[in-house]
């Protein structure tokens, strides 16, 4: 009896056991069909899990990670390319067709300088060596702070070039990317080519180039940089430094300042972030005693009295400290457009 339950206890074990691997196998088919993600040896071409681990938080295959990383290093490279020098190009083929109303384009760092064809290749290239001065004042070949030229090339900043203002070419360029302004996908800033003047302050000539091609990197670039500091809003530091240099705050602009104002602008359709790009424009050229010339202090004094770095520094304290603050890589040189890395 004993050897003959034995045997029968043997023969029912391997019974149990050839049944349990008919089970797992028909278990891993029908189970991991149905249900992919929960697979660990599941097909590539049915599911795609490479370059993660187990969590899908990181990289796990060498190939896909080193891939991703070289993507990773590209792109970084587009915002800290270095700029050799400059020369003028046809219109780039990414370029909405709004812009091939121009027919010279100048790209600074991922920000184009787009002229029509009008205008003197000596003016294209002198309005596209203020604004890589302005980005790479120490003229190394490389943006003075990354963080701006990412705020600019996200808005695909662009200075455009027409001979004048309110031309019928202006108004039909206009309409033709009025879309991608008011989507906030694109910046422009215009820069006539009658106010362009390469060498002006030598000859007792302001040189508007210098204004409107530090509003686009004003207003783009440092105010959505650093928000907190040099936001076209209310409560940054630097409108606060204005409203101080105004005589308090005024969301539009009065009828008249209060008196010991020293920055007084009156174009009553400048909003307040209008304002504080103008006031911006003001004390760093001053700063850069760009606004010392003869004549100059009593032209600008309607809006503007502290032309010089030594009034700036006395009687404006608060915005003389944020523009020389090294943290923010303001402009140290003011450009004369003969950009030479």
């Amino acid at each position: 009896m004993f050897t003959k339950h034995k045997i029968l206890l043997l023969i029912l074990a391997s019974f149990l056991l050839f049944a349990c691997g008919l089970f797992e196998d028909e278990f891993d088919d029908d189970y991991y069909d149905d249900d992919p993600s929960t697979s660990e040896s599941y097909e590539d071409d049915e599911y795609d899990d490479e370059g993660y681990d187990d969590n899908g938080d990181e990289y796990d295959d060498e190939e896909a990670s080193a891939e991703e990383y070289e993507a990773d290093q590209n792109e970084e490279a587009v915002e800290i390319t270095s700029l050799a020098g400059l020369s003028i190009e046809s219109i780039p083929e990414y370029a909405d067709p709004a812009f091939e109303v121009f027919s010279q384009y100048v790209d600074v760092f991922g920000v184009g300088i787009y002229a029509s064809s009008e205008i003197p290749e000596n003016k294209v290239l002198h309005a596209a060596g203020v604004m890589a001065q302005y980005l790479d004042n120490d003229e190394d070949g490389l943006p003075d702070d990354p963080n701006v030229i990412r705020a600019l090339q996200a808005k695909q900043a662009s200075i455009y070039i027409f001979p004048t203002a309110d031309s019928r070419a202006e108004e039909e360029f206009h309409e033709g990317i009025e879309h991608l302004l008011d989507s906030g996908k694109l910046a422009l800033q215009p820069c006539y080519g009658e106010e362009i003047v390469p060498g002006g302050a030598t000859r007792g000539e302001f040189d508007a180039t210098l204004e409107e091609i530090f509003h686009l990197v004003t207003n783009t670039g440092y105010a959505h940089a650093y928000p907190d500091i040099f936001g076209e809003n209310p409560g940054s530091a630097i409108a606060d430094a204005m409203d101080e240099a105004r005589g308090g705050y005024f969301e539009n602009v009065p009828g008249s300042y209060p008196s010991g104002a020293w920055y007084t602008y009156d174009d009553q359709t400048c909003d307040y972030a209008c304002m504080i790009s103008e006031y911006h424009y003001w004390a760093l050229t001053s700063l850069l005693d760009g606004q010392n010339f003869a004549g100059r202090g009593d032209e600008i004094s309607h809006e503007w009295k502290l032309n010089t770095p030594e009034k700036l520094r006395e009687g404006d304290p608060a915005i003389y400290a944020l523009l020389t603050d090294p943290r923010y890589n303001n402009p140290t040189l003011l450009p004369d457009g003969n950009y030479s890395p």
